[in-house]
């Protein structure tokens, strides 16, 4: 009896083989998934051919339509790691050229996707509009910025509270700025672009003196900036290298050797700011780092972060970005300076952009390079909310607002030597608008 029932279950197993690799060969496997493709049955389609992965079957169609079908469901970094698969086997097809292009485009990761093109059909190059050299991008922003505290800072009796008595106190309190920028982005070469933005701010203040009495001069300030990008891509790493150098001028009111007497004196400066970007993408997720070199009011430091960016619905209609910051200078050794935490959500045709700061923020860098804070003292916070929405099929507006706190010096001088100083704080808010169009 016990040997029968061991034939019986020896047959029962060869069958159950026979069976599996019967239902997991590659005629049933492109049978069936070629039938949920054509169906449009996306979820399903990627769950069987996952399956038919596990059995150990894997060829172009299934790639490509697994690909097609998380791009159908609008997760296109899934769909950009199987259109690449596919890519490597054939590079002829023209609608697989535009599915990766699409897909690469849609996960934001346009430099490859321009890379990639220079391959794609003389058809789909004009169909798309792509050229190794050509212009990308263009932007005007404006904005002003206010202090809201200034008049009660202007009055204060900083001086009682700072105890100047008979020698000389100054500080120099915002009132509002305005500035412009113009942005341009352009492609060198297949996978190498170049960004440039021009900046001018015009910033009032007043200069607040005490010797002998209490005395406010107004101060104009005339800030330039340029700043020059490239960024480029090998493999799936991008590399970006900038350099934001900036100018400006005011003329500064002193006291002079008797109380009550004072001269001008014209004040030309200028800070410098290397930085170097480097990020890669991993399906949901993509890490980066970047260092800073600086010399910000005649201040060298060095300052570094590092980020993760999440994708939950593997697109950019939803997305959280942590950073930390360090910094260090000759006084100061490198250690932790500020947590940062940046999210954007669409929203129809809206999309909704948010970055807050939380930390220690003087001479502080941002976005590679192209924000700077060089104003004369710091902030423990910071806030930005941005709105874009398109206009036509190549435009789109974008509305900011920011709001900062600032910590900045009364300074006392003794002989003509910095003494003892006392702070106070404001909060600084900023309304922007701008446009930008597509070539």
């Amino acid at each position: 009896m016990s040997k029968r029932i061991g034939i019986t279950l020896i047959f029962l197993s060869f069958l159950y083989v026979l069976n599996a690799q019967e239902k997991w060969n590659y005629p049933e496997v492109d049978k069936k998934s070629y039938e949920l493709f054509l169906q449009k049955d996306w979820k399903q389609l990627i769950a069987f051919n996952d399956s038919a992965r596990q059995n150990g079957i894997d060829y172009f169609n299934l790639q490509a339509r697994t690909g097609i079908a998380y791009y159908n469901l609008g997760k296109y970094r899934k769909s950009t790691r199987w259109f690449l698969k596919g890519w490597e086997t054939d590079q002829q097809m023209e609608w697989l050229q535009e599915y990766l292009y699409y897909s690469l485009l849609f996960s934001g990761r346009s430099t490859e996707a321009g890379r990639v093109a220079k391959d794609f059909t003389v058809a789909l190059q004009e169909k798309i509009n792509y050229q190794k050299m050509q212009p990308l991008r263009m932007a005007l922003e404006a904005g002003f910025s206010f202090n809201a505290d200034f008049d009660q800072l202007k009055t204060s009796q900083l001086h009682n509270k700072a105890a100047v008595g008979s020698d000389y106190g100054e500080a120099f309190f915002l009132k509002n700025y305005h500035f412009g920028s113009l942005d341009y982005s352009h492609r060198l070469a297949p996978g190498l672009n170049l960004n440039h933005n021009f900046t001018y701010i015009g910033v009032n203040r007043d200069e607040q003196l005490f010797w002998g009495s209490e005395y406010n001069f107004p101060m104009d300030i005339q800030q330039y900036q340029y700043f020059l990008s490239p960024n480029f891509a090998l493999g799936k790493w991008y590399f970006s290298p900038s350099l934001n150098f900036v100018w400006g001028n005011y003329d500064l009111i002193l006291g002079n050797y008797d109380p009550g007497s004072f001269y001008t004196m014209r004040k030309k400066y200028s800070d410098f700011i290397f930085s170097a970007s480097v990020w890669t993408h991993w399906g949901n997720f993509s890490p980066g780092a970047e260092i800073n070199l600086a010399n910000i009011n005649d201040k060298k430091f060095t300052q570094a972060s590092a980020w993760l960016t999440f994708y939950p619905l593997s697109n950019t209609r939803l997305y959280f970005t942590p950073r930390v910051y360090f910094k260090g200078d000759s006084e100061n050794s490198f250690s932790y300076n500020t947590f940062g935490f940046s999210g954007g959500f669409q929203l129809g045709p809206f999309h909704f952009y948010g970055n807050y700061l939380d930390g220690e923020m003087e001479n502080f860098v941002e976005s590679g390079g192209y924000v700077i804070a060089n104003f004369p003292g710091r902030s423990t916070r910071k806030f930005m909310g941005s709105i874009y929405f398109p206009f036509a099929k190549k435009y789109q507006f974008v509305v900011r607002y920011l709001n900062q706190d600032v910590i900045e010096k009364y300074q006392v001088y003794r002989n003509a030597i910095p003494d003892n100083f006392i702070e106070y704080s404001y909060i600084k808010q900023t309304i922007t608008a701008g446009i930008s169009w597509n070539f």
